[in-house]
């Protein structure tokens, strides 16, 4: 299909060239045909004056000037129009291919990734889905099917259910954080605040695993959303305590540089193996490592979602990590406002 598309854009650009370049040729041609017959005409009138100043030539006599020539200067005109017209049908084509691919790129590009989010969307709920399903068709075919089976039958199809809703969350969320820079309320910040709500939203969980969550921020400001931003430090944050050992502890620094707030969010956790560092950050992408065997594995979109919050923020964001001795995030914030 791009293919195609590239060579009827291709067509089009090289069509409205030449249409140009041919109605320019056309334009020329008749300006030198029409300045060579006056100058002939000019010629030949300085000519029949000069002859007749000398006596050579009597005044009813006329000097007829050899049409050939005339002829020759505009066949001469059509063949050099031609071989320029030729010359920028080739360099046309070339350079209008290239433009074309330039221009079809980036829609190329927004069409693969449509692609790969549905046939990824449709695989992760497929396994749950296909669970609900496949459990359903064999409790109703079960004969001594118990009332103690339906509670452990709905039971398990709750937490299915729970499944399906944490990745539409997931996606919705993603596709909120994929909207231009416009529709999003900016300001200064005091980030001191926003970590403590994002905090207060992960307590639950890391009070479970008996995690300590140490907090080492300074009295700095930051310039950006402030839902966005708090759903980044949730995600990392959760994902810190997620694959922590219990009773361990997770870190939260920061420090002003530069007209910029570096946060750091480091865990003692079992850490990414070092081929799947690159791939972290791609959608529903999941490290084939304890972390993605452990039972509090995700479908692999909250990362690339607290990718997308940091390039909302013209931020950056980068890991480290160690297998079996944590992980730490380090992202960078504008302190100011930017354009």
């Amino acid at each position: 299909m791009f293919n195609k598309a590239r060579l009827k854009l291709t067509a089009w650009y090289l069509l409205i060239i030449m249409f140009i370049s041919t109605a320019f040729s056309i334009v020329i041609f008749g300006i030198i045909t029409h300045e060579v017959n006056r100058f002939a005409g000019r010629q030949q009138v300085r000519i029949e004056q000069d002859l007749q100043e000398r006596g050579f030539l009597s005044p009813q006599f006329r000097i007829v000037i050899n049409p050939s020539l005339v002829n020759e200067v505009r066949q001469r005109t059509i063949t050099f129009l031609v071989v320029i017209n030729g010359v920028i049908f080739v360099f046309a084509g070339g350079l209008g291919y290239f433009l074309a691919g330039e221009t079809l790129q980036p829609i190329k590009e927004i069409v693969d990734e449509q692609n790969r989010f549905i046939s990824d969307a449709s695989h992760e709920f497929r396994t749950p889905l296909t669970s609900l399903k496949t459990t359903m068709e064999v409790s109703l075919r079960d004969k001594n099917f118990t009332i103690k089976d339906a509670r452990s039958l709905i039971t398990d199809s709750i937490g299915e259910v729970n499944k399906l809703q944490l990745l539409s969350d997931g996606l919705l969320q993603l596709t909120q954080y994929q909207k231009p820079n416009g529709h999003m309320n900016m300001e200064i910040l005091p980030f001191l605040t926003v970590v403590r709500e994002a905090i207060r939203k992960v307590e639950p969980m890391a009070k479970q695993k008996k995690i300590i969550i140490n907090l080492q921020v300074e009295e700095e400001k930051v310039f950006g959303n402030k839902y966005g931003l708090v759903d980044l430090l949730v995600i990392l944050l959760d994902n810190a305590i997620k694959y922590s050992a219990p009773s361990s502890a997770v870190t939260v620094r920061s420090h002003k540089n530069d007209g910029s707030v570096i946060v750091t969010i480091s865990d003692q956790g079992i850490g990414i193996a070092e081929k799947d560092l690159p791939h972290i950050f791609d959608r529903f992408y999941r490290a084939d490592t304890a972390r993605s065997r452990s039972k509090s594995g995700g479908y692999g979109l909250g990362l690339s979602i607290a990718n997308k919050i940091v390039d909302w923020h013209h931020g950056m964001i980068n890991v480290e990590s160690q297998l079996k001795k944590g992980t730490t995030f380090t992202i960078k914030l504008s302190s100011r406002p930017f354009c």
